[in-house]
């Protein structure tokens, strides 16, 4: 006697689809005077909000902007153009953002009594160079500073230019 026996199975997987965090990013945060400036990490517009709210011991309703110049920062897309490092001022109720005063006073380096230095850096671009090159760079007040390179020509280009100066001159005669 045979006996014939089926086994019906039926598996029910389910599948669970994990949503990553999203990865965090660097923030500068500071208060509506820009007096208090903290450093916080989020991934999301929400945990920037309740991170700077815990960093600066503030309670209720607050707003972002950009420190820079004042732009709302409140959607999710928004916030995932900004950039790593991007400083935001919180804003409490009733507080309004204002343009950042610059005065040299104010900014000026407490440690520093300059109020111009000038640094020249003498360097070659090509090891064979008979002429290296010149930077000069002024910095006034520790805040503003500019700078001039100026490039010397390698020994070919300089006999090249020579040369083309004497042709062009005899010809024009």
């Amino acid at each position: 006697i045979f006996r014939s026996v089926s086994s019906v199975g039926s598996e029910i997987s389910r599948r669970v689809k994990t949503v990553s965090a999203p990865p965090q990013r660097p923030f500068r945060i500071c208060s509506h005077d820009r007096s208090v400036r903290k450093g916080v990490t989020a991934g999301s517009l929400r945990e920037l909000i309740a991170k700077a709210m815990d960093a600066l011991f503030l309670t209720g309703i607050v707003s972002l902007v950009l420190e820079e110049d004042g732009t709302l920062l409140d959607t999710e897309e928004y916030f995932d153009t900004l950039e790593d490092g991007s400083v935001v001022m919180v804003l409490e109720k009733e507080q309004k953002w204002n343009p950042r005063k610059y005065s040299l006073q104010q900014e000026k380096p407490k440690n520093s009594r300059d109020i111009a230095r000038i640094t020249f850096d003498v360097y070659k671009l090509n090891p064979r160079d008979v002429f290296g090159s010149l930077n000069i760079k002024a910095t006034f007040y520790g805040l503003y500073s500019m700078s001039c390179d100026f490039q010397c020509l390698g020994p070919k280009k300089v006999v090249r230019s020579v040369t083309m100066m004497n042709i062009h001159s005899l010809t024009k005669k």
